[in-house]
């Protein structure tokens, strides 16, 4: 069983062992959209039926309507955070591939961002405690090392609760699934990348930190609110 994502127009498969009997929904690995499909019990029955005949493909058939809704969504999320004010243009990027921090940083730069590479461990622990950096893209293992063998990853989780939540933290290897949410909660990150999909993260990357805005905007209002109600 295949479905389109209406998002991305990416097609998502089933194996037809594993489809439930009522409806149930995947969600797509490119851009996390949650795609439904009927089910067996749904399915079977138009199965059952003959097919139409098939008609002849057009030579030049148009561009699916989900990738234009694609490339809107895109739009609206790099307007977005331009205009957020949450923008201040600065990226920490720690990995040996040049290639691929290339490509993963494309779509900040694209947004205002601007992105630097730190290889000593002293000054990027001083930028990131004076809140220097609004994403750091690195691996688990890699990133700047200090004298006592600490990681940039681990140098990250001793920062104060205020000063880590400023952090969008992409990490990138080839053990993780690009957009997995477990993965990334287990490490503290905020997203997770494998190397392949370096080149079609724009989406999921604009979503997760769009998502990490918002959140954090309403966490701010409701500390305000709290700290006003106290005096």
């Amino acid at each position: 069983m295949q479905a389109p994502c209406p998002n991305c127009a990416n097609r998502i498969v089933v194996d037809d062992s594993r489809v439930p009997d009522r409806a149930f929904s995947v969600r797509c690995p490119k851009c996390q959209t949650m795609v439904k499909f009927p089910g067996r019990a749904a399915a079977a029955p138009a199965a059952a039926e003959p097919a139409p005949p098939a008609e002849p493909e057009p030579r030049e058939p148009p561009a699916p309507v989900s990738e234009n809704i694609g490339e809107q969504t895109l739009a609206h999320l790099r307007r977005e955070l331009a205009e957020s004010g949450r923008v201040k243009g600065q990226v920490l990027v720690a990995l040996p591939d040049r290639s691929l921090a290339g490509s993963l940083t494309m779509p900040l730069s694209r947004i205002g961002y601007s992105a630097e590479t730190l290889e000593n461990a002293d000054d990027a622990a001083r930028a990131l405690e004076q809140g220097l950096y609004d994403v750091v893209i690195t691996s688990r293992e890699g990133g700047p090392v200090s004298s006592r063998g600490e990681t940039l990853l681990q140098r990250i989780g001793r920062l104060t609760p205020d000063t880590r939540r400023n952090i969008f933290l992409v990490l990138v290897g080839d053990e993780f699934r690009t957009g997995d949410g477990t993965q990334a909660f287990a490490l503290l990150a905020d997203l997770v990348v494998h190397p392949h999909d370096a080149g079609s993260v724009e989406p999921v990357l604009l979503t997760s930190i769009a998502e990490k805005h918002r959140i954090y905007h309403a966490f701010l209002d409701t500390k305000k609110r709290h700290e006003a109600a106290q005096h």
